[in-house]
């Protein structure tokens, strides 16, 4: 195990007891809600991270919450099974204060789910005074903020899975590559991924207490998860990686400093973003060198590229196994190569 940024939280991570893996298998994105392997309701507990900021785990997905002088911020809300408890959770961090406003990540019903029933308990900022009728409704739950392409991926709905319901939707949506809120005395900075993860992902940056919340661009427990669907890519993950280890300032010896919260799984530092980032930028380069070479689909799941990191990273059955990244890796790399051939030819 690695030094001191590594064990901080690690027993929060031993909590991960119901998995990524475990989501249903015939689940057609990265939009589960809790996984229904388990019958038990999962344990939500949470973190001082640094700062004002704390980490809220809540099962087999993260949640952040800023606690200052002007009330609450939170930063996804989980899944809608567990919106109670994690509400609860909050609720008892707050210790008072107000939720004043929500952050999304991106639309995937694991991260919004409980987007009702936290911005139901909150208050905007607004005062009701401005507009007796139409604004003492706004005055009486929370603002969601979120990047516009991720109020269109709620609205739409996709296959299996409905639009939001109107209350869920985000209020306040930017489409600029960087939208920035000041609240609970820091600069808090919404910086949009584009087509990462999915085509709407943000990660968010706590700038006084110096954390970052990475919603699923970052998540150490899998191989990275891509919503082709939704406009994730490989590239695009690669790039958010690279944003997150722009942003990070490690304390001492490559440990500390900055901290990152993932969308799933432990608490982390730039070393381990570097890490990771290593590791799926060697496994793109050996995909996008066999596609150079003529290789099916088929013929590179046999090759078994990510060989020496499926030990770590990889799963054989459950929602996101090693064949589906390979799957969707091989794909939007694909897309991207024709995507520039076309390019070059005009």
């Amino acid at each position: 195990m690695r030094g001191q940024a590594g064990l901080v939280l690690i027993a929060l991570a031993g909590s991960l007891a119901v998995t990524v893996a475990q989501q249903p298998s015939n689940a057609p994105r990265a939009t589960a809600a809790a996984p229904a392997a388990s019958s038990a309701t999962p344990e939500v507990r949470s973190k001082l991270v640094q700062g004002d900021v704390w980490m809220i785990n809540a099962g087999f997905v993260n949640v952040v919450v800023q606690v200052g002088s002007d009330g609450v911020l939170v930063v996804d809300t989980g899944t809608e099974a567990l919106a109670p408890k994690i509400l609860a959770e909050i609720t008892r961090l707050a210790e008072g204060k107000p939720i004043r406003n929500i952050v999304n990540t991106h639309a995937h019903a694991d991260h919004v789910g409980g987007n009702v029933v936290v911005a139901k308990a909150g208050k905007s900022i607004i005062a009701g005074n401005f507009a007796p009728q139409a604004g003492a409704g706004a005055a009486n739950v929370a603002k969601i903020y979120a990047h516009e392409k991720v109020q269109l991926r709620m609205s739409e709905g996709e296959g299996k899975q409905p639009a939001a319901p109107t209350a869920a939707l985000p209020t306040d949506t930017f489409f600029t590559k960087r939208f920035d809120l000041y609240f609970d005395g820091e600069a808090v900075q919404l910086l949009h991924q584009p087509n990462a993860h999915t085509d709407g992902d943000s990660i968010v940056y706590f700038r006084k207490s110096d954390v970052i919340a990475a919603g699923d661009v970052y998540i150490n427990t899998t191989f990275p998860v891509i919503d082709v669907q939704q406009g994730g890519s490989l590239n695009g993950i690669i790039a958010a990686l690279n944003r997150i280890i722009e942003i990070t300032v490690p304390k001492d010896k490559q440990e500390g400093g900055t901290y990152v919260i993932p969308g799933h799984g432990r608490l982390a530092d730039e070393a381990d973003v570097v890490e990771y980032r290593d590791m799926v930028t060697i496994i793109r380069d050996r995909i996008q060198d066999a596609i150079k070479k003529g290789m099916t689909l088929e013929q590179v799941k046999a090759a078994r590229l990510v060989r020496d990191y499926e030990g770590r990273y990889g799963a054989t059955q459950g929602f996101w196994t090693t064949d589906a990244f390979i799957e969707a890796a091989y794909r939007s790399l694909s897309d991207g190569a024709k995507a520039g051939a076309r390019q070059s030819t005009r």
